[in-house]
């Protein structure tokens, strides 16, 4: 038997298994949707349950295919999990039950609780910042929960009473896939480091769970789950095909794509473009403080004994998902794969500017009250330009980040690392390479996610001679095809584009701001409630 790892790779929309050998050549995969809530404006909700069963369909369609390969000779010694991050769920130790539907990490329902959040400290939004590298947002999983706690009577009694378990999506599938199924108490409560530092609960520099923020934001320490590195043996999965099988490798989406990508030193930057775009730089063992609108994050934590690598981070909350409301609310498109051949039949926007802040704008801007915004709209636009502006949006974005990150780090980087749906589109990477004026390298196999999380896991039992910890036993991985895309605009041209990109942000700031503001959703509260387990018990 010849072995390979596997990964389980659960993201905002879909989740999938991939199965890895040793050069991260994909020998099976399987993907399925599932269903996203959107019950009132600016809410996003996902049912953890769901995510959990389809995770082991996928398992088992994913392994079935590895059996029928090469005379089944393929055995999955250790599987890795990645995820969307900030995702929030809550469930009662007792029961192994979700209280109410994941709130997602786009989800803005929570801007009130922000805002009330902010006025406990003279440091506003910048409250914790010194110690998680975060700002109050309605992005990041402690003011998720907050929410809940405020607005669902029974996840505050099961708080209240210690029954409350809390997580992001790594916890959720870790405590299903170790044993949830076998009794309540049955699975492992355990989050890495790097998911940990999107919580707003721990301290970014002691990589443990911090009494003061825990009070500050009114959570009990008992709810949150152990804090481990990124590379260890957590478990085994029970239940499936792969039941037996070590669980040895958690690190968020975007951790994990900055792994898949070989971003191991510090100064190497990799950008993932999916339902929202990440980018992330890495800044080595050291901490570094954003003045300009950035994140600090824990980037991983290769081993017990591991020195903790840190990253700055910019995060765009629409990018393919704007391509996706193109397609199904506008119409403009019939499939996502058709935009870019639109955009690349005309030289440019004709002038227009698509400002994506469905959910307000993220990093380096951070304004949740700005709206999604078209400008420059004339008698001459037509589909072509519109679906140009809507991949510009997501580059200037990048832009705007990258500028932010030379002021932090005072490096300019000369190449970016890029992976995610939108970097099938050739048009739209060359679009990227345009606006930043520097070079845009893509490689062969652009699932760097689930590689990521893959090569954690591989590494946690020295599959393949892989340790992170020293990249050259990386060599072979993901070699394969890579493509470099170059700046063809003027200088001139660019400038051009990047000053207009700044007037539409500008329009779309402040225009979600309702001075006759409710108590943050309270008398909608019910619906993501009591009733969700009512539901899930119907089952």
């Amino acid at each position: 038997m010849t072995n390979c790892v596997a990964s389980i790779d659960a993201g905002t929309t879909s989740v999938r298994c991939m199965i890895f050998d040793e050069t991260a050549k994909v020998l099976a995969s399987h993907q399925l949707e599932f269903a996203q809530y959107f019950i009132h404006p600016g809410w996003h909700e996902q049912d953890a349950h769901e995510i959990v069963e389809k995770c082991y369909q996928c398992i088992e369609r994913a392994v079935a295919d590895l059996g029928k390969l090469d005379g089944g000779k393929w055995n999955v010694k250790v599987i890795g999990i990645t995820n969307q991050r900030e995702t929030t769920v809550v469930w009662d130790k007792d029961t192994g039950l979700a209280l109410t539907r994941a709130i997602a990490w786009p989800d803005t329902r929570t801007a009130h609780t922000v805002r009330e959040l902010a006025k406990k400290s003279p440091k506003g939004t910048d409250a914790v910042k010194a110690e998680t590298g975060l700002p109050l947002s309605t992005y990041f999983a402690a003011v998720k929960l907050r929410w809940m706690l405020d607005n669902l009577p029974e996840v505050k009694k099961a708080h209240d009473e210690g029954r409350l378990r809390f997580g992001t999506i790594d916890s959720w599938l870790l405590y299903n896939f170790t044993g949830a199924t076998a009794g309540p108490d049955g699975g492992v409560h355990v989050t890495d480091s790097s998911n940990a530092s999107r919580t707003m609960f721990m301290d970014l520099r002691k990589q443990t769970w911090d009494q003061a923020l825990c009070d500050f934001f009114g959570v009990r320490i008992d709810v949150l789950p152990r804090i481990a590195s990124s590379s260890e043996v957590y478990g085994q999965m029970r239940g499936g095909p792969l039941d037996g099988v070590a669980i040895g490798g958690i690190l968020g989406d975007q951790m994990a794509a900055l792994v898949g990508n070989k971003c191991f030193a510090a100064g190497e930057a990799k950008n993932t473009y999916g339902t929202g775009a990440f980018l992330l730089y890495n800044t080595g063992t050291h901490v570094v403080n954003s003045a300009n609108g950035l994140l600090s994050t824990i980037a991983y934590k290769a081993g017990p004994n591991a020195p903790v690598h840190y990253a700055l981070e910019g995060s765009i909350a629409v990018a393919g998902s704007a391509i996706k409301w193109v397609r199904d609310s506008l119409g403009l498109i019939k499939d996502a794969s058709e935009i870019g051949p639109l955009a690349a039949q005309v030289e440019d926007a004709g002038g227009v500017y698509f400002v994506t802040a469905f959910s307000g704008l993220f990093c380096p801007y951070w304004d949740d009250s700005a709206a999604g915004t078209v400008v420059g709209l004339t008698s001459y636009t037509d589909r072509r330009h519109f679906c140009r502006a809507t991949i510009e949006a997501t580059c200037y974005q990048t832009e705007a980040i990258l500028d932010a990150m030379a002021k932090d780090s005072g490096i300019h980087l000369k190449a970016l690392q890029v992976d995610g749906g939108m970097t099938n589109s050739d048009e739209a990477m060359q679009i990227q390479a345009d606006i930043l004026g520097i070079a845009i390298e893509r490689p062969e196999m652009r699932e760097s996610t689930a590689l990521g999380s893959a090569i954690m896991a591989g590494s946690a039992i020295g599959l393949f001679g892989w340790n992170v910890n020293e990249p050259h036993t990386l060599d072979k991985v993901n070699r394969a095809g890579k493509q470099r895309f170059e700046p063809r605009i003027s200088a001139q041209k660019r400038r051009a584009g990047k000053k207009g990109w700044e007037r539409a942000v500008q329009r779309s700031r402040g225009w979600n701001v309702n001075e006759d503001e409710d108590d943050g959703g309270k008398e909608n509260a019910s619906a993501t409630g009591a009733a969700r387990v009512g539901e899930k018990a119907a089952m």
